[in-house]
């Protein structure tokens, strides 16, 4: 009986709060889970069970952060991180970005105090389910925890170990000469690493399908940011489209792609931020003030310069073997299709920013000297939106 009745405490908690805007409801709700100690189990289990059915319709943990993050605060965050590890942890294998959102998802919440009664840590948590059960399904874009996954690769590709250490030399030297070549190295590599697995899956008696991931495309400038992304998607035979509403553009392409697109367009978004700063402190410098349309078009002349430079590159690197050129160009093909299945209505949005000459010219120098294979250790740490 007393099992019942907290359930009922929880169920009256939640039937109040989680369908109502209104502030007094959600007081209420608070009020009644404060009073009621024996019922903390069973909101924690409607949480989880929240989280689950996020999961079939479609989010990612790294989606369910970045909307938090967007949306409530901090200590909201943090206690998702708790839903999400007590969820997650039902299961013996989960997918290897799963494992890697988790990992941020703990750096990003940190540890925390909590909140110092319990009137309003209820209030906390309430707000943070009734955001989750308002969330809408999302096109899945991976395994869901439970099912079957693949086999898991043993390690990275060997050419992607050496990108890494090519750009390693290229961020460690103080020549400026030295890292170009090294970067420009690294790119070309890339480009034959895509060209080599497409070959493979050619000769392969069950070709792979495109996948697909989300990446985060954060404010401020996003569509700038989300502009830059596509020219990377689209430079490395992929394809971005941008949800503006929740904060992140889908990439969907073959599974050798995916994460050095996640990489590069990353690492190009770090060294972009670092090349605006230091141009706006020579503005400064000049007696003019930062602005808005600065930093806009400079981000936008940086993410069409830096399009064009890589897709000048898999051009180049794809025409030294013209005979995997129909294989590629079927590959394309089939993201395409891939990509009209997921988003049957996708449409082109226009630039919305306000135009500054200097900024542009800025950005568009920036973007020939940017260095076009990332360090994941170093990113890791610096990026986030």
């Amino acid at each position: 009986m007393r099992d019942e009745a907290r359930e009922s405490t929880v169920g009256r908690a939640l039937g109040e709060a989680l369908h109502s805007r209104d502030d007094r409801s959600l007081d209420t709700a608070a009020s009644l889970l404060a009073a009621d100690p024996a019922a903390d189990a069973g909101l924690a289990r409607r949480g989880e069970e929240l989280v689950r059915t996020l999961w079939e319709h479609g989010w990612q943990p790294a989606d369910l952060a970045r909307t938090v993050r967007r949306e409530l605060a901090e200590e909201h965050l943090r206690l998702l991180g708790v839903l999400v590890r007590a969820e997650t942890a039902r299961y013996a294998t989960l997918p290897r970005r799963w494992r890697e959102q988790l990992e941020a998802l703990d750096d990003g919440a940190g540890a925390g105090a909590g909140t110092a009664d319990r009137f309003s840590h209820a209030t906390a948590v309430l707000e943070l389910y009734r955001l989750l059960v308002r969330l809408p399904r999302l096109d899945a874009v991976g395994p869901v925890p439970g099912e079957t996954l693949p086999p898991a690769a043993a390690g990275e590709p060997r050419m992607l170990t050496r990108i890494r250490a090519l750009l390693a030399k290229a961020e460690a030297t103080g020549y400026p000469e030295e890292a170009e070549a090294l970067a420009a190295k690294a790119q070309e590599l890339m480009a034959r690493h895509s060209l080599d697995e497409a070959g493979l899956a050619a000769g392969a008696p069950s070709p792979q399908t495109p996948g697909a991931i989300r990446i985060g495309v954060e404010p401020p400038y996003e569509q700038a940011k989300a502009i830059l992304l596509d020219a990377v998607a689209g430079a490395n035979h992929c394809r971005a489209v941008w949800n503006e509403t929740y904060g992140f553009s889908t990439v969907v392409g073959f599974e050798a792609d995916l994460d050095p697109v996640e990489l590069l367009y990353t690492s190009l978004l770090v060294q972009g931020t670092a090349a605006m700063t230091r141009a706006e402190a020579e503005q400064r410098k000049g007696g003019r003030k930062r602005t808005k349309s600065f930093r806009q078009s400079f981000l936008l002349a940086y993410a069409n310069r830096l399009g064009a430079r890589l897709e000048a590159t898999s051009r180049r690197v794809a025409a030294e073997a013209p005979t995997l050129l129909p294989v590629l160009a079927s590959r394309e093909v089939a993201v395409t299709a891939r990509t009209d299945e997921l988003f049957p209505e996708t449409r082109a949005t226009r630039v919305r920013a306000m135009w500054d000459e200097d900024g542009w010219n800025h950005g568009a120098t920036a973007a020939e000297s940017a260095t076009l294979i990332p360090d994941r250790a170093r990113l890791d740490r610096r990026a986030r939106g």
